[in-house]
């Protein structure tokens, strides 16, 4: 399989009040082209912070340490051309002040070079993707007019709009409802088979995870304590720390949530 982008002992650290915190400590991992990754941990194990260091989104005062290399002909990607990130928060994420509808066209003319009129058709074209009813109303629509799992909708038709290779969803769907989560989970899940992209989902929820991912890395305090194929983690955790993971959810079975994987969105 061939190997999207090589992750060497990643290290990063804040500054807090004067204090450096390490957020990632040494770690290693390989994101394989086309693959679903999920990472996944509690709240503090570094699993946000490494998706904003392969995006390239860490602030600048941050020390970092180790390697990402890209391993496909962008030896240099741009985020919104090549890498797509949705935010946990899609009312934080989009402007309030812009109407969806230019958000997600300024994408396309921005990496695509497309005229206003095409980057709008586009934009159109990827609010019926994402399954938001009477595209033609909702391109001139406003944030605060939509649902929570209508912005989120609108902000990952923002994040494929250029076509990227990779798309990060950072705790996508932390802030929805259950129903809500699943609906969302299976649009990414179509989204990436239609347009063969790779995946890195970044989830709190191992359960969740499970739905979704070939395979799944697991953080705890900044570090990698394990990775593998899905269906291993969840019958046979290797790690303590990964095993009361899914002790946390009762009644975790691996079977019904894998086969749940080809529910459509």
């Amino acid at each position: 399989m061939t190997v999207l982008l090589s992750i060497r002992e990643l290290a990063v650290a804040y500054r807090r009040d004067g204090v450096e915190v390490a957020a990632l400590k040494g770690v290693s991992l390989e994101v394989h082209a086309g693959e679903r990754l999920a990472v996944i941990g509690e709240s503090g194990s570094g699993k946000s912070t490494l998706a904003l260091a392969v995006a390239g989104l860490l602030a600048g005062s941050t020390k970092v340490g180790g390697t990402i290399e890209w391993l496909l002909p962008a030896s240099h990607p741009h985020l919104g051309r090549d890498i797509g990130f949705v935010f946990q928060d899609p009312s934080s994420s989009l402007d309030p002040v812009m109407p969806v509808g230019k958000q997600i066209a300024e994408v396309a003319r921005t990496h695509l070079n497309l005229s206003w009129r095409d980057s709008y058709a586009k934009a159109k074209t990827l609010l019926e993707r994402v399954r938001l009813p009477n595209p033609d109303a909702t391109v001139r629509a406003y944030p605060h007019r939509l649902s929570g799992g209508q912005k989120q909708r609108v902000a990952i038709a923002a994040a494929i709009a250029a076509g990227p290779k990779l798309l990060i969803a950072d705790e996508a769907t932390s802030a929805l409802d259950t129903i809500v989560q699943a609906e969302i989970v299976a649009l990414i899940r179509r989204l990436v088979a239609e347009d063969g992209m790779t995946l890195l989902f970044i989830s709190h929820d191992i359960a969740l995870a499970a739905t979704l991912a070939d395979r799944i890395a697991v953080l705890r305090r900044g570090e990698l304590v394990e990775l593998g194929e899905t269906r291993q983690i969840i019958d046979a955790p290797g790690h303590a720390y990964t095993r009361a993971l899914l002790d946390a959810h009762l009644g975790l079975d691996a079977t019904p949530l894998l086969e749940r994987q080809g529910t459509p969105a």
